[in-house]
């Protein structure tokens, strides 16, 4: 690990007490312009995720409509009745948003999937940054908000899927994530600076409950509006 991840993953509770853990259980609401762009409103304002931590394997409900889930698994999505009855399979879901533009309506299965890749990265990172694969390198810093922060430069291995290969993630000086920036391949680039605010220590683990996603100019300051996507962590929990 480089300096500055190590540094980042002791702040946020440790390797070996990360290791511990195997899975995480989640209750948000998450709103947003995207949502209302994507003529999804209100469709994850009430949650929950369940999923492994050390690998990508999730599940998300409801998911339009209540006792309808999605679990992701193995580059598979697929919807569920609350009885586990299959209602749709979606084989590398990515290959869905070929040809849409940023104003084109998402199905069901577009919105679980984009939430799903998207949360799975927040509630691993920095954590995930150490596994086989990743590649880390830190960049000059960052003065925000009266603060110096250091930045990361991380490299994601193609197995995983996230907002896109090359994010930046910037850490205080207490070692915890402030911001996190990336480009979103299935908005066409779209651009995304991440605020992780209102940190909990949970069972050993800091967790950020609150994300405010905003895009961002040339020289990378965040644009204040839209608000692209609010997350609320009502409750979290490791096991």
């Amino acid at each position: 690990m480089t300096g500055l991840l190590d540094e980042a993953v002791r702040a946020h509770g440790g390797l070996d007490r990360w290791n511990d853990l195997t899975t995480v259980t989640a209750d948000l609401s998450i709103t947003g312009a995207i949502w209302q762009v994507k003529s999804k409103p209100d469709f994850f304002t009430s949650v929950r995720l369940r999923a492994a931590t050390h690998r990508e394997e999730v599940t998300l409900e409801p998911v339009g409509g209540p006792g309808r889930r999605t679990v992701f698994r193995g580059d598979t999505l697929t919807l569920l009745t609350e009885a586990g009855d299959i209602i749709e399979t979606r084989p590398d879901p990515e290959t869905s948003y070929a040809g849409q533009t940023l104003s084109t309506p998402w199905d069901d299965l577009h919105a679980a999937f984009f939430a799903t890749t998207a949360l799975w990265t927040y509630f691993t990172t920095p954590f995930l940054y150490t596994n086989p694969g990743f590649t880390t390198e830190e960049v000059a810093p960052r003065y925000e908000n009266g603060e110096q922060w250091r930045g990361l430069r991380v490299t994601f291995p193609g197995h995983i899927h996230s907002h896109t290969r090359e994010q930046t993630s910037w850490f205080g000086p207490d070692g915890l994530l402030r911001r996190h920036d990336y480009t979103v391949d299935l908005l066409g680039g779209a651009t995304g600076a991440n605020y992780a605010t209102e940190f909990r220590d949970v069972g050993g683990i800091m967790v950020p409950t609150r994300r405010r996603i905003y895009a961002y100019d040339d020289r990378h300051d965040a644009v204040p509006e839209p608000l692209l996507v609010a997350v609320d962590v009502l409750d979290v929990s490791f096991a």
